[in-house]
């Protein structure tokens, strides 16, 4: 969670002065939130465009991405002046971009503190055959708390200038299975990690509690912003954002999901496409090299 329940939130990522290695040091979290040092790199899965037969059919059971699913989180988190409301709007469109040769999803993202966008970005999913999903690149806009466009430094493209997707959600989440690489993307100085937590945790959001529930530990290269329990529900997707550590205490919940109507996609899809002509603007020479997004087949 699109981070996020998409991926983790960038604030300041791409600030210059902040240089951050490409060797992950985990601070591992206990539940009190206390911290020690771990020294950990989380393996980066392999990409392979011949295994994904059909990328953008994403029918995960923990994160399906059927085109004019909205998923709304609500909650709080702290972006420098203490904790705020905050919400998360996550739209999958019924449009398509290709990267590393293979179609991708195009889903559209809103981040809003008090009521304004403080982050509006499109995502680019895929799902390989053994059904799990992949982030396969981001242009997020970033903007002022009075609405001031600042630009999109943190824009990556999987493989271009060193960045490598990785895997959003395993197709067959397991307890003690290593931990991955979510993505990785030097040139913007990011790196996240993941691993499995639990698989059948009850978890309650605005729309219900739930058994069964996957919660997926991650966390980013910068130990500032500790680590992420991301809740997903089987069949209906992102739940809950807990914090556990770090300075922003990002919290949300699930308060509403559904299926836009005709109208509500047309909106949706001329949205992704403003942002996508937005994206060679101001995402540089790698979003420069994307084909523009299309309507899927």
């Amino acid at each position: 969670m699109v981070t996020r329940t998409g991926s983790r939130r960038r604030d300041g990522r791409a600030v210059a002065a902040v240089l951050i290695p490409l060797v992950l040091a985990v601070v591992a979290c206990g539940s009190d939130g206390s911290a020690s040092d771990v020294p950990e790199v989380p393996p980066q899965v392999r990409f392979d465009s011949a295994n994904f037969t059909h990328p953008t059919k994403i029918d995960n059971t923990y994160y399906p991405m059927l085109p004019g699913t909205e998923w709304l989180l609500e909650g709080t988190a702290d972006r420098g002046s203490g904790l705020q409301p905050h919400q998360v709007i996550i739209t999958v469109s019924d449009l398509v971009k290709r990267i590393q040769g293979i179609e991708t999803v195009v889903v559209w993202e809103q981040d809003l503190n008090e009521g304004r966008v403080q982050e509006t970005e499109l995502a680019f999913f895929a799902q390989d055959d053994e059904g799990s999903v992949w982030n396969l690149g981001e242009y997020p806009e970033e903007y002022t708390d009075k609405g001031k466009f600042k630009g999109a430094p943190s824009t990556w493209i999987s493989g271009l200038s060193g960045a490598q997707g990785g895997i959003h959600v395993h197709g067959n989440p397991q307890v003690g299975s290593p931990s991955y690489r979510e993505g990785t993307a030097p040139k913007v100085h990011f790196l996240d990690g993941a691993r499995v937590e639990a698989t059948n945790r009850q978890a309650c959001g605005g729309v219900g509690c739930f058994p069964n529930v996957l919660v997926i530990d991650e966390w980013s290269s910068k130990a500032s912003d500790g680590h992420q329990l991301k809740n997903y529900v089987p069949t209906i997707g992102p739940l809950r954002v807990d914090p556990r550590g770090g300075d922003e205490e990002e919290s949300l919940v699930l308060a509403k999901v559904r299926q836009l109507n005709a109208t509500e996609m047309g909106t949706v899809r001329d949205a992704a496409r403003r942002l996508d002509e937005r994206g060679y603007s101001y995402g540089g020479r790698d979003y420069q090299q994307t084909p523009h997004v299309e309507a899927g087949t």
